[in-house]
């Protein structure tokens, strides 16, 4: 919630009456941003135009159905009178404490005497509270355009973040159409790009060529196909993943059934793929799901990249700014390089799934690279092996990590694939032999926390909610 105003926002609605749409809500580079960037990636020198709100906004001239103003009185009381830090909180607040102490207002808000707060201690943001009135009386309008506009263009100044008024002016959010594949008698939508959402997609048309159930819910030969298909798509990721002004990506035959069983032909069944062969190429995200009885749905996340984003307040409005730009590419060749004006690849992406033209699912995480990862194996486990929601979010899962890939710059790190040690250890050590170079974590210390919701064939929905950090599943 620190992050209310100041955060992008990409989500999949399904109107039962009007069909899936996208609403994206795009991440910019500003003119200045070339210059100012790369001094430091957890400073207001990475921060970019927040879309957050003018996303919101524009859904709910589209489809709201209670009164603006009404919607922001919980939100503001948390602010005001404070909520309870979790455990997990907690552990972030003391593993990103250095993030936080470089800026005096963000240290009053979110530590206890420049620690990690007891769990349970209130977090209090009076400032955001007073902001979050004036966003619920005058509307998503005046963080753009108006005296809070210019009051977060005064705290971004103050900061050094290359944002000012006209930046702010010119946002405005878009309405995008979705992606889909069909899959397995599925048909699943993502969104479109500067999100890498398509690489969802592609994961799932490569290992649609095999038989997952046969091979067994987290055996060896389920996992390493699945780790083999994202390192496959991870390559189209690093070659089409930009801003579609300036790089038009073949999403059609990216996604076609031929590509993707030209792909799944390459995988060794035996074999890891040596990672040098593959393309050059915990953080701050919130996933949240919401559907009803009458078919309509909601898969949103937002974002302000890393643990508390740049780690700075702006002024006195309360917003904790992003640092959304670590995305950017500096190799000028790279699909993804930094240039003003241009839209930044990202991980952002809600899946949203139908069955015969109905709502049958929508789930998704945070996670940057894990989040396709992870989606890959949650709905997999649901449509090829039959789990209900709460077994998939909890299931043991694995991610793989490759260099060169790596989302926040410098987009490089380990060659690893992450197992959780509920994965018996004679499939770790199976994938071991096979090439994979497998790091073991505790049972539930992997990454990502997805939700997930699912449409049954009569009307009634199931929740499942992630134990691996703060999440609930709450029907009302």
């Amino acid at each position: 919630m620190s992050a209310a105003a100041g955060q992008p926002l990409v989500v999949a609605t399904n109107w039962a009456a009007q069909g899936a749409i996208y609403l994206g809500v795009l991440l910019t580079a500003l003119a200045a941003a070339a210059f100012f960037y790369w001094r430091a990636l957890a400073r207001a020198d990475s921060f970019s135009v927040p879309g957050l709100m003018a996303g919101l906004g524009a859904m709910h001239r589209q489809f709201g159905r209670l009164r603006w103003a009404d919607l922001f009185s919980e939100a503001i009381g948390y602010a005001r009178e404070g909520f309870g830090a979790t455990p997990h909180y907690r552990h972030f607040a003391g593993e990103h404490r250095g993030t936080l102490a470089a800026d005096r207002r963000s240290v009053a808000a979110f530590l206890r005497d420049g620690e990690a707060p007891a769990v349970g201690a209130p977090i209090v943001q009076t400032d955001l509270a007073h902001t979050l009135e004036e966003i619920a009386g005058e509307g998503a309008e005046c963080l753009y355009r108006g005296a809070l506009a210019r009051r977060l263009a005064s705290g971004c100044a103050a900061a050094g973040a290359p944002v000012g008024e006209a930046d702010l002016g010119a946002f405005e959010a878009e309405r995008q159409e979705p992606i889909g594949i069909a899959y397995r008698g599925f048909r699943v939508l993502e969104a479109p790009p500067n999100s890498t959402g398509f690489t969802l997609l592609q994961e799932l048309k490569i290992v649609e060529n095999f038989d997952l159930k046969a091979m067994g819910l987290g055996s060896a030969d389920a996992v390493h196909v699945m780790v083999e298909a994202k390192k496959l798509a991870f390559v189209d990721r690093e070659r089409w993943g930009a801003d579609p002004r300036t790089l038009d990506a073949p999403l059609a035959e990216l996604l076609s059934a031929d590509y993707a069983a030209r792909l799944a032909g390459r995988i060794d069944r035996t074999r890891a793929a040596p990672t040098h062969a593959m393309a050059d190429a915990a953080g701050d995200t919130t996933y949240f799901c919401t559907a009803d009885g009458e078919g309509n749905a909601v898969s949103g996340i937002q974002s302000i990249n890393s643990a508390w984003g740049s780690g700075v307040t702006a002024g006195d409005t309360g917003i904790l700014l992003n640092n959304r730009m670590a995305y950017w590419h500096l190799d000028s060749a790279h699909p993804n390089s930094l240039r003003p004006g241009r839209r930044v690849r990202h991980t952002m992406n809600p899946p949203l799934v139908l069955k015969d033209g109905a709502l049958w699912a929508v789930f998704g995480t945070p996670g940057a690279d894990n989040q396709v990862q992870i989606n890959l194996q949650v709905l997999t486990a649901m449509i090829d092996f039959g789990l209900d929601p709460q077994q998939a979010a909890e299931m043991p899962r694995w991610t793989s990590n490759v260099p060169g890939q790596y989302a926040n710059y410098p987009h490089d790190g380990p060659d690893v694939l992450t197992m959780e040690r509920r994965f018996p250890e004679a499939v770790r050590r199976d994938l071991a032999r096979r090439g994979h170079p497998v790091d073991t974590v505790g049972d539930l210390e992997g990454p990502c926390s997805a939700e997930i919701i699912r449409r049954g064939a009569d009307g009634m929905l199931f929740a499942g909610s992630d134990p691996r950090r703060d999440g609930w599943a709450l029907a009302w």
